[in-house]
């Protein structure tokens, strides 16, 4: 075989009846992946036959010997008809197989990229990529909790700062004396959101001198976000926002997602490791309703904890807000929050020792006879419990 010259044409290699690696000297193997595949196609223009060859008929042959050896050869055609055909070697079959996974992956990919480099693009399955990834935006960002009961309105965050030397990014907004907002997912987004539900809120009590209803905001925040995913120069937001306030119908907390859609919660999580403290809403949120301000901070605080998956629980990383009746919205101190944070550790402290003790005393009382009498039933009246967060 002629040894294949860098300086010949590329079609040169088609005309070759076979290919030998030994007469190569590429140093890439993307070179090597071309010239297999070279190989396969010359095979294919001049499918190379294992067994023997027909050989052509003689000129001096007679025209019943043709006929024979047509015959004898449609004859074996018809028995074997995979005999002539072509064999791959061991290494174009492995070239081919790595050439149709990397064509099945770009595929993948390409059929990946197709949708999502626009917003107002639908994917054959009715999806718009870059409003799930807005919300899963959300889901990266640190934990925001929401509580409400018929008079208060409680609002929970954590505070992650992105490092030891600089301090955390505020996650909670004040809107109006009866409207707040946590946000969870990108601060600067969130940031513009709460900006323009505070101009808002200014432009409805100035017009109408009443305070705008929490409902009506949150719909034009959905208009807002909504507006986002159907304009091809825009982007969608990549914040959630828990929205809390109080106004003539009692207390709301509402949830705006990224594609525009708003729902009403008694309780809610979002943000990172949030299902943690969803689980606990869960369990919970029957007696919301009823709660009193005290047993809603309680709880918030549980459900931040929740989230810290074994982390210590301190003022400094989470942020507690409450509005309700008569109580404007307003953020508490590092100071209170700690103060409650200690009080409701140590009363979970207490409570396990506090059991066996309890069980204890029916037995020390029996041991000191009946005679004592009086004495005994005064022994035996038990200290009034102490409230989990009695403030």
């Amino acid at each position: 075989m002629t040894p294949i010259s860098p300086h010949k044409p590329a079609h040169f290699c088609l005309h070759q009846s076979s290919l030998s690696y030994s007469h190569l000297t590429l140093s890439s193997p993307f070179l090597i992946l071309a010239y297999d595949k070279i190989a396969v196609a010359s095979h294919h223009l001049e499918p190379m036959r294992k067994g023997k060859r027909k050989k052509k008929p003689s000129p001096g042959s007679s025209q019943r010997e043709r006929e024979r050896e047509s015959q004898s050869h449609l004859l074996e055609q018809k028995e074997n008809p995979n005999k002539n055909r072509h064999s791959f070697t061991e290494r174009e079959r492995h070239c081919d197989f790595f050439l149709e996974r990397e064509t099945k992956n770009d595929a993948v990919k390409m059929f990946r990229n197709q949708y999502d480099t626009d917003v107002t693009t639908w994917s054959p399955a009715g999806r718009l990529f870059q409003v799930e990834y807005a919300m899963e935006a959300v889901k990266q960002g640190s934990a925001a909790i929401g509580l409400r009961s018929k008079t208060h309105v409680v609002l929970a965050c954590v505070n992650k700062a992105n490092s030891e030397l600089s301090s955390h990014q505020k996650k909670i907004f004040k809107v109006d004396d009866h409207i707040g907002v946590a946000i969870a997912g990108l601060t600067a987004d969130g940031r513009v959101l709460s900006r323009y539900m505070r101009s808002e809120a200014i432009n409805y009590n100035y017009t109408y001198e009443s305070p705008l209803p929490v409902g009506r905001l949150v719909v034009q925040l959905a208009d807002k976000a909504q507006v986002c995913t159907q304009r091809s120069w825009k982007r969608p937001y990549g914040v959630g926002l828990l929205v809390g306030g109080l106004d003539e119908s009692g207390a709301h907390l509402y949830y705006n997602c990224p594609s525009g859609n708003y729902f009403e919660y008694q309780a809610f999580a979002i943000g990172s490791r949030s299902q943690a403290a969803k689980t606990y809403l869960e369990r919970r949120f029957e007696n919301f309703t009823g709660s009193t301000r005290e047993d809603l901070i309680k709880d918030a605080l549980i459900a931040t904890r929740e989230t810290l998956q074994g982390e210590k629980l301190r003022s400094s990383i989470c942020t507690i807000a409450v509005v309700g009746v008569g109580e404007p919205f307003h953020i508490l101190d590092q100071d209170t929050v700690q103060k409650l944070i200690d009080a409701f550790e140590i009363v979970q402290d207490e409570a396990p020792a506090a059991e066996p003790d309890a069980g204890a005393e029916p037995a020390a009382a029996a041991e000191e006879g009946e005679g004592s009498g009086a004495g005994a039933d005064q022994a035996a009246v038990p200290e009034p419990d102490v409230a989990p967060m009695d403030i």
